[in-house]
């Protein structure tokens, strides 16, 4: 029974450290952010695009909130979401770049 508790309680700890360790997300400038968002407008700036796969149709990211669009861009750079374009140019953004961009992109009405 006390094995459990110290694995239970080990685990809790571990949790908590690495929670506290994660850096704060970045401010992000706005401004700045629609300088880099030239490549973006390509697909997404376009009412009713839809690129080469039929199935896929490209969403609307101006005007989603910025925890999202932070979220999304975060995931395609490492690889958690899979779309070779998106994958490729989340790749070359920094974190500061994406919170610009998800700055930027929120803003949007």
């Amino acid at each position: 029974m006390t094995r459990p508790l110290l694995l239970a309680a080990s685990l809790l700890m571990l949790a908590s450290t690495a929670y506290a360790q994660t850096p704060a997300p970045k401010t992000g400038d706005a401004t700045r952010g629609k300088g880099l968002t030239y490549t973006c407008r390509g697909c997404h700036g376009l009412t009713g695009y839809k690129n080469a796969y039929p199935s896929y149709h490209v969403p609307k990211i101006g005007g989603q909130s910025e925890t999202y669009l932070h979220n999304a861009l975060s995931e395609y750079r490492t690889g958690k979401r899979k779309h070779p374009t998106m994958q490729a140019q989340a790749e070359s953004f920094s974190e500061q770049d994406i919170a610009d961009i998800a700055a930027y992109l929120s803003s949007l009405k």
